[in-house]
């Protein structure tokens, strides 16, 4: 009798759907208002916050005029109560909403234009290398 009620109390626990833990990504640059991509999807400009389902490697690609595009593997660590085991009971019986934030900051290296006239003779390189077929 005291099993079927566990299983019942469960069943309605479970069945209701509501998730208590809710993942966030913050990403900022510097400077700010970099375009940002996360896993190859456009997210916003920096600052730009996202929520996140698993946990692990995800790629973040930054992207500004002047400026080099950045791209890192950036690893996303799970908190102790979102291991394997414990994270059904803290995603479904929490008593309270729980929010795992994760803030990344990266620097970006202003882009180096080459002086014109080392343009102008890697134009002229290319072009002797194509007039000889290689």
């Amino acid at each position: 009798m005291l099993a079927l009620a566990f299983f019942a109390c469960f069943l309605v626990t479970a069945g209701s759907g509501c998730a208590s833990v809710f993942r966030r990504i913050t990403i900022e640059s510097d400077p700010p208002g970099a375009l940002v991509k996360v896993d190859g999807k456009e997210v916003g400009y920096t600052p730009a916050s996202l929520s996140f389902t698993y946990y692990g490697t995800h790629e973040i690609t930054l992207i500004k005029d002047g400026y080099q595009t950045l791209t890192v593997m950036q690893k996303v660590q799970a908190p102790w109560y979102q291991w394997p085991g414990i994270e059904f009971f803290a995603d479904n019986f929490s008593p309270q909403k729980i929010t795992d934030r994760h803030v990344f900051r990266y620097s970006m290296q202003r882009q180096q234009i080459p002086p014109s006239n080392e343009l102008l003779q890697r134009g002229r390189s290319f072009r002797s290398q194509a007039t000889f077929g290689q």
